[in-house]
């Protein structure tokens, strides 16, 4: 099986060993990662920011890069959400209709993919410590995955998963409204990151790599002894 990946922008630009980690992962099932070096975003700041003609703009280049019929896998809940769900309201009707349909269909997040399509929970990965999940909101109702982070998380080696309490409330991130209303998304960091420290986990990971961006921010600022890490960085561990 050959796949197309999508690496978004902020993890091309802020973390690019998730990158990495999502190839070493897929390789390892024999799968043969196609990466196009010509895409670009997919529009979804543009597009939560009201800007829906510019991110029309970046979604005709976004689509007719990935013009094919093979799967398309990304390690973000969010840029994969904004695709199979808005690429409707922007290209409806348009000579793009087909080709925005076939590629909603194809798209997926990576825990999505690897759970459901490949139907892989054990890779045979290994990590040492506590670590909880946080459930991003945008993949939990605009996206639809909850348990299959959680399924491939059980089966690392070494790994103890605890639940915290409240763990699909929002982080406070959400695009641009931890720009417009600060205090609000400092607050709900806060209550995050305390709702995870309670577990006594070492880590918080997600699918949501800018989610877990926004709470390192409040993490180091207020010096907290817990870290995060992106879901792929955990189950390529070892491999």
């Amino acid at each position: 099986m050959t796949i197309d990946l999508f690496i978004p922008c902020f993890i091309d630009q802020f973390s690019p060993e998730t990158a990495i980690n999502t190839v070493k992962i897929l390789e390892k099932l024999n799968i043969k990662v196609n990466y196009n070096i010509e895409r670009t975003c997919c529009g979804q700041l543009a597009f939560n920011s009201g800007f829906w003609d510019d991110a029309k703009k970046i979604g005709e280049k976004f689509i007719k890069n990935f013009s094919n019929n093979r799967y398309v896998v990304s390690p973000s809940a969010s840029c994969v959400a904004m695709v199979k769900n808005y690429y409707t309201e922007l290209f409806h009707n348009t000579a793009l209709h087909n080709e925005s349909k076939q590629l909603q269909a194809n798209i997926y997040e990576l825990t999505d993919f690897l759970v459901n399509v490949l139907d892989v929970v054990d890779l045979g990965a290994s990590f040492n410590g506590i670590v909880t999940y946080h459930d991003p909101c945008i993949a939990t109702k605009e996206y639809g995955i909850k348990n299959e982070a959680r399924e491939l998380l059980k089966q690392v080696k070494g790994l103890e998963l605890r639940e915290m309490k409240e763990s699909n409330s929002c982080c406070g991130f959400e695009n641009v409204f931890s720009l417009k209303y600060e205090p609000i998304s400092v607050a709900l960091a806060e209550q995050k990151v305390q709702n995870a420290i309670d577990t006594g986990a070492n880590y918080i990971t997600s699918t949501e790599p800018l989610h877990l961006m926004h709470l390192n921010s409040y993490i180091k600022k207020h010096n907290t002894n817990i870290k995060t890490i992106n879901i792929a960085d955990i189950i390529s561990s070892g491999l």
